[in-house]
């Protein structure tokens, strides 16, 4: 018998959405690494994929991220 369980990390009130099982869980029901959040409702939770496809777009978008320089490398200055 173990005498530590090992817990997750998070709270009930805390959503998240797991990738594997891809719903939403209210508190860490799979590990970190299948998850994403957590969320402060269900409903942000419910549309976390699309958050995430949304944040993608802003930031291929964003010049300041742009990592495309004249270098076939990539390696500009190295």
């Amino acid at each position: 018998m173990a005498v530590f369980k090992k817990r997750q990390v998070g709270k009930p009130g805390e959503w998240f959405y797991c990738l594997v099982h891809q719903k939403v869980e209210e508190g860490p029901e799979c590990p970190a690494k299948d998850r994403f959040g957590p969320y402060p409702t269900r409903e942000e939770a419910a549309h976390a994929m699309e958050t995430a496809r949304e944040r993608n777009l802003e930031w291929q978008n964003d010049p300041k991220w742009n990592d495309k320089s004249g270098d076939p490398e990539g390696e500009a200055g190295a």
